[in-house]
């Protein structure tokens, strides 16, 4: 009679163990070609996607330049009725309004007419910023109005980078008007500081 053998099973996390190392050692990775597919997909979808992201953010930025400007014409508009019927030709005037330089007698107390961000004339969102005052009204009654008044003004705005953060160049000046040029360079402006009226309107 055959007597059964004695040897101890093994337990049964080490034939699991050992499975795993069985099949880990049949594996044999990524193919060369598999990881080029790869890098060719990967190279696809950022060549359709990247343009699509520049045009979003261009369209944003000349959106926002765009409010900017007609911010800057209402502002003067509002300093123009407080001011004795002249626009200023600070634009710090428009964000902190001092008495007898901006508008005489003006309540410190009282609200300013444009945000920091915009009378500080430094770039902002993806546009570089600059202003142009007109010439000082004769005779001028500095008793309602302020030293640096003027009877015209141009607020322009260019692209820090041409065709990367924005493709249009825009300005608007004390008539109210919004226009731009395809190119992105400044809107050409008047010997009386008003735009010219090459630079194509804003509807």
């Amino acid at each position: 009679m055959r007597i059964a053998s004695m040897r101890p099973a093994r337990p049964a996390h080490r034939r699991v163990v050992e499975k795993v190392v069985d099949y880990m050692k049949e594996q044999k990775g990524f193919t060369l070609i598999e990881l080029l597919i790869v890098v060719a997909i990967i190279g696809i979808i950022a060549a359709i996607a990247i343009p699509s992201l520049l045009r979003a953010r261009v369209s944003a930025n000349e959106a926002a330049t765009i409010g900017d400007i007609r911010t800057v014409i209402s502002a003067q508009a509002a300093f123009h009725s407080a001011n004795g019927g002249w626009y200023t030709g600070a634009m710090t005037c428009l964000n902190v309004v001092t008495t007898m330089v901006c508008i005489p007698s003006y309540p410190t107390n009282a609200p300013t007419f444009l945000d920091s961000s915009i009378a500080s004339l430094g770039a902002k969102s993806g546009y570089a910023r600059s202003f142009g005052a007109g010439a000082t009204p004769n005779p001028l009654n500095s008793m309602v109005s302020g030293a640096q008044s003027v009877t015209s003004y141009v607020y322009l705005a260019t692209p820090v980078s041409q065709g990367q953060t924005g493709v249009r160049g825009f300005g608007g000046d004390s008539s109210g008007v919004l226009c731009f040029t395809p190119a992105g360079t400044a809107p050409g402006t008047t010997g009386t500081i008003a735009l010219a009226t090459t630079c194509n309107i804003l509807s």
